[in-house]
């Protein structure tokens, strides 16, 4: 799966929370949210310092950081759905997403998103690489 299939494939399941995720899928997902986050912080940047007033506000800095806000928000459901579908993949329940809330449940969802996911069908649907094909019998 390429980047852009990846990412229209999270905003045509916008809040979908059934299935199966790949791992190319959730991190390419990711890699876009991180991109685009980082160029509306550095726009944000830019367009304060060229100010040159630091201690007045800048409207335009301020429209922009409501627009960075405006897409975090856009992004949460959809960033939330993938992250599911991928703890699906693994045959684990999308519940374990609130290991987060735990200190430290980070690296272990982090382990989990980074796995391979199991083959063949399970619990939450089909492989999304399709039935495997074994060449070698």
């Amino acid at each position: 799966m390429g980047f852009g299939e990846a990412i229209a494939s999270c905003f045509r399941n916008y809040a979908k929370f059934s299935g199966r995720a790949r791992r190319s899928e959730f991190w390419y997902f990711r890699l876009f949210t991180f991109l685009a986050s980082a160029g509306l912080l550095l726009v944000i940047g830019a367009v304060g310092a060229a100010a040159g007033r630091p201690h007045e506000p800048n409207p335009a800095a301020l429209g922009l950081s409501f627009a960075l806000i405006a897409f975090w928000l856009a992004i949460f459901i959809p960033d939330l759905a993938v992250t599911v579908r991928r703890l699906h993949d693994t045959d684990r329940s999308g519940w374990w997403y609130l290991l987060l809330l735990v200190p430290f449940g980070w690296v272990v969802v982090l382990i989990w998103i980074c796995t391979k996911g199991t083959d063949g069908q399970n619990d939450y649907g089909p492989d999304p690489f399709g039935p495997s094909v074994r060449i070698f019998e």
